[in-house]
């Protein structure tokens, strides 16, 4: 009997215990069903929220999502891009909070806006944002730039004034040029910049406002500088006159005459710039002693025309001259008798000299030209650059470009310093080039300092050698040769020169191990085979440079090997690359400044090979390149 209730007793537990757990498990799926209905609320809160336009202490807050439909319809809409990290955004959020206060006040209320353009990245990009706070104020949906003081008066005066319902946005003040117009507008400037743009161009869109702002500042100018611009896709004629290849392409003209601008892309960079370019390019010296510290501090030669007055036919001669080079030097004019004296040069004759530190017992202490009438602008011109550059001068990153792309160029590295301390040592090797110099007059030769060209003396596989002074001969299309290691002296400098004006020097290259088998459909090419393959007169090459971690590159090769594959049949046309990472590429006409660059190297100009600046990479985009360019191809497929 005792064991029958011990059994009633655990039947009614165990009947008990599965109630419980069911109970459990109803409530747990319950609460689940619960949860997955609350999560469903969440998701349609949160798809609320991607338009739903939230206020932050006044501030609306606009996103890629709402921006659009907040946007429409309305007249008027300040609108601040920012980012959460940027301090001059942070400084300005309490002043911008009130000309919301401000604006809300208005009637009719004028909505402000703020749109962080680190996540709404679609709308910052649309609007060209490049820089925080970047403000804008919508009118109609059209953007108009603000550029003032940063403070609430002049924000919400300017907000104002676009506001009024007759307000128009100023007229455009970059002239637009067209081959019906250019060349009598060109003609009658006494300077204007000229930018050639393509539509499409992403570097055209973000140099657009930042040229439009300069245009409006140099019209405000006495007298006013004007800036243009003309639709080089539209305007081929023009744009195949003045050589443009790339854009955006911006040329100076003074009178119709062509000069190359180098100058900033900004609008304070183009202002400063062009308000240099539309002064007179050579200054005024008054007194000798101007002359004399460009003589004992300066870097470069000192060129100084010597005139009666401005009314000069010389002078006027001398400044036709300087305007087109004033880019490459600093040009100086006297009417002083005092710094004529000083000079040992009569009114009507210019002069150059060197400053001290290069002077040498092998060239004159200075050149002079005497202008006469008959005297030509080029000729000028060539007495500038045949003297600028002292028998053994000094070669550095600032005037390279300028004073030492002449080839052959002999290259003394060493500690090169002109400083009171080191000007001795500097002179002792300076001297010793000196004396073989003089013998080369064919040849530019120049000291340079290790540090400054320690990359180039690295490509020269000079980077290591122990030695104090090292040489090297930079060629032309662009062949290196570098001097064995040895003592130093001036002997085995000039027996260096002999060797390499006889050809018995063999040119230094980069390159890697030329491939066993090279018969795919794109062809590598290494340092050791670029004039084997793509300077090969009986074959159009199409070659791309690359870099291996490049990713363009890696996106390009696809569509390079299926480009490889579609001309492989075609006899006389090659398509190649080259890793310019591991490679030197011996011709300095095919030059690499990016990745990829891909350059067309006709059968019969190799020398003048053309850039593909087009931005469609792709098989049919390559296609329509070698198809436009090739001169030894047999057949024409369809794109």
């Amino acid at each position: 009997m005792r064991k029958v209730a011990l059994l009633l007793i655990v039947l009614l537990g165990v009947a008990h215990f599965a109630t419980v757990c069911r109970c459990e498990d109803d409530a747990a799926e319950s609460k689940g069903e619960a949860a997955d209905e609350d999560s469903d609320d969440d998701e349609e809160d949160d798809d609320e929220d991607d338009t739903e336009v939230k206020e932050e202490n006044g501030v609306l807050v606009l996103t890629n999502s709402n921006f659009d439909t907040f946007i429409e319809g309305k007249d008027t809409v300040l609108v601040e891009f920012y980012a959460p990290w940027c301090g001059h955004c942070k400084q300005f959020a309490p002043e911008y909070e009130k000309i919301a206060q401000t604006l809300k006040e208005n009637d009719p209320p004028i909505p402000v806006a703020k749109v962080d353009a680190t996540k709404a990245n679609m709308v910052a990009s649309r609007f060209d944002v490049s820089g925080y706070p970047t403000i804008k104020i919508l009118k109609n949906g059209e953007p108009v730039d603000y550029d003032g003081e940063r403070t609430e008066k002049a924000i919400v005066a300017r907000v104002l004034e676009v506001s009024q319902p007759d307000w128009k946005p100023p007229p455009e003040a970059t002239l637009v040029l067209t081959k019906d117009n250019f060349d009598e507008t060109v003609d009658n400037a006494d300077i204007i910049l000229v930018e050639f743009y393509a539509p499409w161009c992403g570097h055209c869109k973000r140099l657009a406002p930042e040229y439009e702002k300069a245009a409006q500042e140099l019209s405000q100018r006495s007298p006013p500088i004007p800036l243009a611009k003309v639709d080089a896709t539209v305007e081929t004629e023009l744009a195949s006159r003045f050589g443009v290849t790339g854009y955006p392409t911006l040329k100076i003209f003074r009178k119709g005459k062509l000069f190359e601008y180098n100058g900033p892309r900004e609008k304070y960079g183009i202002v400063d710039f062009m308000s240099e370019q539309a002064g007179p390019p050579s200054k005024q010296i008054q007194a000798a002693k101007q002359v004399q510290e460009l003589l004992k501090d300066g870097d470069d030669a000192v060129i100084v025309g010597i005139f009666s007055s401005e009314q000069d036919a010389a002078y006027e001669i001398y400044i036709e001259a300087c305007n087109a080079l004033r880019e490459d030097f600093v040009f100086r004019h006297s009417f002083s008798s005092e710094v004529a004296k000083l000079l040992k040069v009569s009114p009507g004759q210019i002069v150059i000299v060197q400053p001290e530190k290069f002077h040498s017992k092998y060239e004159p202490a200075s050149n002079k030209l005497s202008v006469k009438e008959s005297t030509s602008v080029s000729e000028v011109q060539d007495f500038f650059r045949k003297h600028s550059v002292p028998l053994v001068g000094h070669r550095k990153p600032s005037n390279d470009a300028k004073r030492y792309a002449k080839r052959p160029l002999v290259v003394v590295y060493y500690g090169v310093d002109f400083s009171f301390d080191y000007r001795i040592a500097t002179q002792f090797w300076r001297s010793k080039v000196l004396d073989v110099a003089k013998d080369f007059p064919e040849y530019t030769f120049a000291i340079a300092d290790e540090e400054d060209y320690a990359e180039e003396l690295k490509s020269l596989g000079l980077s290591e050698s122990g030695e104090e002074v090292n040489v090297g001969i930079l060629a032309d299309g662009g062949k290196k040769f570098v001097m064995e290691l040895e003592e130093f002296d001036s002997e085995v400098l000039k027996e260096f020169v002999i060797a390499f004006k006889k050809g018995k020097l063999q040119p230094i290259i980069k390159s890697q191990p030329v491939p066993k088998n090279n018969k795919g459909p794109v062809k590598v090419v290494v340092g050791k085979t670029f004039d084997e393959i793509v300077m090969d007169t009986q074959k159009d090459v199409l070659i791309e440079f690359y870099a291996p971690w490049c990713g363009h590159c890696k996106k390009l090769e696809p569509d390079y090997l299926a480009l490889g594959k579609k001309y492989k049949s075609e006899k006389n046309l090659v398509i190649a690359k080259m890793d310019t990472t591991a490679n030197d590429v011996p011709n300095d006409r095919y030059k690499v400044e990016g990745f990829p660059t891909i350059y067309f190297a006709p059968s019969n100009s190799k020398q003048s090979p053309v850039k593909f600046e087009g931005g469609d990479r792709t098989v049919e985009g390559l296609s329509k390149f070698v198809e436009e360019h090739a001169t030894k191809l047999q057949k024409r497929d369809e794109l």
